[in-house]
């Protein structure tokens, strides 16, 4: 294969940065600047129009605009500011490949997801606020209110790598575990069912996981209508995307005692702000979108990359392919 010029914004330290360089130095390497965090988009570089291989959080536009490109991996599991007909349109017709980084972040969303679960059942917020706030032994509540996976049932709405993953974690305990997705498939364990069946199993589920990634028929996808549907004293659990979710009816079926809590990751918008109801309500526990981060993030998302690009020189299928 002819050398490439692989152009990225990934965030990387030093060493990340060295590691990069020894493995494409056949290859001409472009570093453009990067942001605060291999989330950051780059508002736009002159230089990606010579790429073949882009590898980060490009400008959309310049992808569009690129004469050269063959190949984007994007260092993220969610592309939703891809996700577009014209988007997807200009890479089909021009045999572009664009893979994601789903691989990197499926083990600890995942995780992060399970230890919310174990952290409700075992009355972990509830016994860390009594130690902020009142500083009572609260022993015979807090035992009264535990309760154990074994007994309980499990709906992943959105099961893409994160739910099967999470899944897979679930199975020790021995949950009632179904799942949610646009084409079901069958999966080891769990009852796979369509979108259109969730009405069904909503009334009978202690926990609702919500993995589904944004665009046009998941906006506010979980709304009053469907959080009136919800057993009451059920969880929510919201891991995918902010915007999935009208805040305004989780604020109220948490007001409600509807649901017995809420635990996010994600909001709308990102940051939330101070002020927002949201910090506030009752039984909502909120994490900075932080589900998928881990010390050594950056590295196994340089070296993912590093994988899909021998397989690319290879002409080998790419891991996480989305076109």
């Amino acid at each position: 294969m002819d050398p490439l010029v692989i152009w990225t914004n990934v965030h990387l330290n030093p060493s990340e940065v060295a590691l990069l360089q020894s493995e494409t130095k056949h290859h001409q390497l472009i570093l453009a600047d990067a942001g605060p965090h291999v989330l950051a988009q780059n508002s736009g570089d002159p230089r990606l129009s010579s790429a073949d291989v882009v590898f980060g959080q490009p400008n959309p536009e310049d992808l569009l605009t690129s004469h050269a490109l063959r190949w984007t991996h994007i260092s993220s599991a969610g592309y939703t500011r891809y996700d577009t007909p014209s988007f997807w349109r200009h890479f089909c017709s021009r045999g572009i490949i664009f893979t994601n980084s789903s691989a990197v972040f499926s083990e600890p969303c995942a995780e992060h997801a399970l230890a919310a679960l174990l952290a409700h059942t075992r009355q972990l917020y509830p016994s860390y606020l009594d130690q902020l706030q009142r500083r009572e032994w609260q022993q015979n509540a807090i035992r009264a209110a535990s309760s154990l996976l074994s007994e309980q049932t499990i709906v992943i709405v959105g099961f893409g790598t994160i739910g099967q993953r999470l899944a897979e974690f679930l199975k020790p305990f021995g949950s009632a575990t179904f799942a949610c997705r646009r084409r079901p498939e069958p999966y080891p364990g769990v009852e796979v069912l369509s979108l259109d069946d969730l009405p069904n199993v909503l009334p009978v589920a202690d926990h609702v996981l919500n993995f589904l990634p944004e665009n046009t028929g998941t906006i506010r996808f979980f709304d009053q209508a469907r959080f009136s549907r919800f057993k009451r004293g059920a969880c929510y659990y919201s891991l995918g995307r902010g915007t999935t979710t009208d805040q305004p009816a989780l604020i109220e079926a948490l007001t409600s005692s509807r649901l017995a809590a809420a635990y996010l990751d994600v909001t709308e918008p990102e940051p939330l702000p101070p002020d927002h109801p949201l910090w506030s309500t009752t039984n909502c526990y909120i994490t900075p979108h932080s589900s998928g981060g881990h010390y050594n993030e950056a590295l196994r998302l340089t070296k993912h990359f590093l994988n899909n690009l021998r397989r690319f020189e290879n002409g080998e299928p790419l891991i996480n392919r989305i076109v």
